[in-house]
């Protein structure tokens, strides 16, 4: 199902019903190789970009390696939710540090502040308790609209706005919340070690890259990514509605969905499997019949038409301010 539908109840089985005890418990199993892995990817395609524009510095590449970086950038903040979740790594403690200073911070995030906000989404997802309504309910839009809203991703005008908004959490809070000046010693160091790194070979001008990505590929990425999970979902009574799955290209999981972050609709259905486990999960239950009746895609642009299917012209302004609690829309 890929339309949005009236409110209903689903007439297939509950997903519970056709899974056992004992394959719920093999889905929620952790293991911490599988993170550490997606880490070392998130940060090694990082490297690779940098290395790429070192080596042959031309126009195609340095986009190229921008499309990668924001890309990546968004991978860190999946995997700043997955320790949101406490699934990152199985020790608490090092769930959280590594949550923080190796996903969250680098990209101004911050695990701790986001964990509360998140959960709240899950509880109240698409109701009008739903902290992240507004970044859905627009949809559709007209395709002018959705252009615009591009154009200001790419050339840097959402990227400042969430970079205003980061601000005022960490370092405009700094004095009055510890929460916050953790997280401001955070962004610091973490960035100024990436400086670090590319100056100590050489190429200081390469930090610019992860800037400008954060600015603008990473801001174009989170909304394609917000778009697809929840807009023009069906508005079902359980988590079959209201939330979406993507089956991507190759190409799309590289540039749109790192770290299985397509499989959103699996992850409202139990939130606490790891990221790894969640195709196993989506096998199970559409080998069983349990995803008759929700929304599932098979292309990031098939979602992106429909979002910009409203005729131009029609009724109200489609083009109205957004708001950003947090750099990171629901996951």
């Amino acid at each position: 199902m890929t339309a949005t539908s009236p409110t209903a109840t689903p007439t297939t089985p509950h997903w519970r019903d056709l899974v056992s005890r004992e394959e719920i418990q093999s889905l929620l199993a952790q293991r911490d190789t599988p993170s550490w892995l997606a880490i070392g990817l998130n940060w090694g395609v990082v490297l690779a970009a940098f290395a790429l524009v070192a080596v042959w510095p031309n126009p195609l590449t340095i986009l190229l390696a921008l499309l990668l970086i924001g890309a990546r950038q968004l991978g860190m903040a999946v995997l700043m939710h997955e320790a949101s979740h406490r699934t990152l790594l199985r020790d608490r403690r090092w769930n959280d540090w590594v949550g923080n200073w190796l996903c969250a911070y680098p990209i101004w995030s911050d695990l701790h502040p986001y964990r509360p906000y998140h959960l709240q989404h899950h509880a109240k997802t698409g109701t009008p308790g739903d902290p992240d309504l507004g970044l859905i309910t627009p949809f559709p839009i007209t395709r002018r609209s959705l252009q615009r809203k591009v154009l200001r991703d790419l050339t840097g005008r959402t990227g400042m706005k969430f970079a205003r908004g980061a601000y005022k959490r960490t370092f405009g809070r700094y004095h009055e919340d510890p929460v916050a000046r953790d997280a401001a010693r955070g962004v610091i160091v973490t960035n100024v070690v990436l400086l670090g790194l590319v100056s100590a070979v050489g190429y200081p001008a390469l930090y610019l890259l992860w800037a400008v990505a954060w600015l603008t590929t990473y801001a174009l990425v989170t909304r394609i990514r917000a778009i697809a999970e929840h807009a023009l979902t069906p508005d079902l009574e359980e988590p079959r509605g209201r939330t979406r799955t993507v089956l991507p290209s190759f190409w799309e999981r590289i540039f749109i969905a790192p770290n299985r972050v397509n499989f959103h609709l699996e992850h409202h259905l139990l939130m606490t499997v790891p990221f790894y486990n969640l195709p196993t999960m989506h096998r199970m239950l559409a080998d069983r019949g349990a995803l008759a009746e929700a929304c599932i895609d098979t292309s990031y642009l098939d979602v992106l038409r429909r979002a910009a299917s409203k005729p131009e012209g029609a009724a109200a302004r489609a083009d109205a301010p957004e708001r950003p609690p947090v750099r990171n829309p629901p996951f």
